[in-house]
This record gives structure tokens, sequence and C-alpha cells, in this order.
């Protein structure tokens, strides 16, 4: 025999009720909220963004070459580890607010010889990366 036992609006928890003969079954525990999404993916999953956004946007993977990586060391040591901005030592390790971020001073959006010119980047703050560039960009994007 099976009993049907309303817990609350969204969840129905069902028992089963065996004879004499038979061990008693558990009550199921809804499943629902452990399913992943099948379209898209969770809002707020920061780290399913990115991973999205690096496979879809083809210049994202510059920024995981060597030459990139030499280039960006350079610049922190000709900015001397100082946000070009706000003068902040820039000596924290992200995601602090303090950590060193290697900026695009005009956005290259997919130029390759925009992308790796020195005279392009500078070290910018995180939290000033994070919050007064972010703002600039998105204003300029408007126009």
């Amino acid at each position: 025999m099976i009993i049907y036992r309303r817990t609350n609006k969204a969840t129905i928890s069902v028992a089963f009720v065996a004879s004499r003969d038979m061990g008693r079954l558990k009550t199921l525990q809804p499943r629902i909220g452990s399913l992943a999404p099948r379209i898209g993916r969770a809002p707020g999953d920061e780290k399913a963004r990115l991973q999205e956004r690096d496979h879809n946007v083809s210049w994202r993977k510059w920024y995981k070459t060597e030459r990139w990586q030499k280039l960006r060391h350079e610049i922190l040591l000709r900015d001397n580890y100082t946000c070009q901005h706000t003068k902040v030592l820039c000596i924290g390790k992200y995601p602090a607010p303090n950590s060193a971020v290697v900026d695009h001073i005009r956005p290259h959006r997919g130029d390759e010889r925009l992308f790796f010119d020195p005279a392009n980047l500078q070290t910018v703050s995180k939290i000033y990366h994070d919050s007064e560039k972010q703002k600039q960009e998105r204003a300029q994007s408007r126009w």
C-alpha cells in the first residue's frame, strides 16, 4: 500500500507501507533541489559563468599564455606594483582588494596587437578594476 502525505505546498512525501511479511521502507527525500540545471547555468554560479565566458570568447585563452604571463610581470615591475589611479600598493593576493590587476587602457576587443601592447597596459588594484574601470567600460559601450 502507498500513502501520500503532504508536508508543505511543494513537497509530497511518499511512504510505502508493506505487509507483515516485508520489511518497512523509509520515506523518500525530495530530489528536485539536487538536480543540475539542464539549460544554462545556475544563477550566481560565478565559476560556471567564467568557464562559459572562457569557452565562448576566443581571445580569453590569451590570458593563459606564457607570453601574457611574462608581459604581465614586466608591467607590474615597470609600475612598481602600484595602482596607476589610486596609488595604492598592489601587494595583496587574489581576491584581496589590493591585489594587482594588469589592465588594458584601451579595450582590445580581440585585437591581438592591442592586447599585447605594453603601452596599452597599466597596473591597477582589483578594487579599482572591479568598480571604477568597469563603470567606465560600461559607459563607453553605450555610445
